[in-house]
């Protein structure tokens, strides 16, 4: 098996209630690519970097053994840069700054050995780039799509377009809601689903996710975590668990993508307890295993006599 990951490898600058870094790895395809890392046989990353991207990080990736044939590196400017702060609550920021550099004309070249993925992560770049990377690789078994409200509001054709040909899509609450232009999420999620995706996470932050398929809607908890110094890079992580669970696996049966879903939001919970992707570096197989098995007490429901 192998895990095709393309989308931002970025340098960002946070700040929130807890602390500031000013500059530290981030961008879609890092936090799927090292959250996927613990379980997926084999990464693929595909994503542009500028003439500033530290050897260090290149080493952190190959660390997880994450395969950089795909990661174009433009000797013309400096990497993607982003830097925002976070309210008090974390659930809603400011962007402060925005730098596409390089970013600003990426084009997702596949590589020939990695046009055979089994599995495929597109994440949230702009979507005719999505679509690209479909147009290079031959029938994955399961394609896993991120996207925004960005997307949804300035490029809606190409948005829909792309969905024709995904399997899964993962988008938040207010998302499904703006993309399908219907407040309940239930009607939402159908309506999304009619415009190609079999399936679709709807992520609600502190409030779990909710996973449709084509006959059963299944809720996961939120983890109650009690130190959390920053939200970026949870909802990628949250994707890149689960796909690597499912390129572990190589299983897409329902129950198995119900743990896939535990097993994102296990990697998503790990990364908010520290800046950037630091949590996400030197985890162990015994903390995940623990938390997943948490999480499934959490939601345990008693038998009634």
């Amino acid at each position: 098996m192998s895990l095709l990951v393309v989308g931002s490898v970025a340098y960002d600058g946070i700040e929130t209630p807890f602390g500031k870094t000013d500059r530290i790895l981030g961008g879609s395809a890092t936090y799927i690519s090292l959250a996927s890392s613990y379980f997926a046989k084999q990464i693929n990353l595909v994503g542009v970097v500028g003439n500033d991207f530290a050897d260090e990080d290149i080493d952190l990736l190959k660390s997880k053994d994450i395969d950089l044939e795909g990661l174009q590196i433009d000797k013309s400017g400096k990497t993607f840069f982003w830097k925002g702060k976070y309210h008090y609550d974390l659930n809603n920021r400011d962007t402060l700054d925005t730098q596409l550099n390089v970013f600003e004309h990426f084009n997702p070249v596949i590589p020939d050995s990695y046009k055979d993925a089994r599995y495929v992560a597109l994440g949230n770049i702009e979507p005719s780039l999505q679509g690209r990377v479909l147009e290079q690789v031959n029938k994955p078994d399961f394609v896993v799509m991120d996207t925004m409200n960005l997307w949804i509001e300035i490029t809606p054709d190409a948005l829909k377009e792309t969905l024709k040909g995904v399997d899964l899509l993962v988008i938040n609450d207010s998302e499904a809601r703006e993309l399908a232009e219907e407040p309940n999420l239930i009607k939402a999620a159908d309506i999304v689903r009619a415009m190609g995706p079999k399936m679709l996470i709807i992520k609600k932050g502190e409030h779990g996710a909710l996973l449709f398929t084509k006959n059963e809607i299944f809720s996961a908890p939120a983890y109650p975590v009690i130190d959390i110094f920053d939200p970026t890079g949870a909802g990628d992580s949250f994707l890149g668990g689960l796909l690597g669970w499912v390129d572990y696996t190589n299983d897409l049966s329902t129950d198995n993508l119900r743990k896939a879903v535990i097993f994102g939001s296990v990697m998503a919970s790990f990364c908010v307890e520290k800046f950037g992707p630091e949590r996400l570096k030197n985890l162990t197989e015994k903390e995940i295993y623990d938390r997943y098995r948490e999480f499934r007490s959490l939601s345990r429901i008693p038998e009634v006599d």
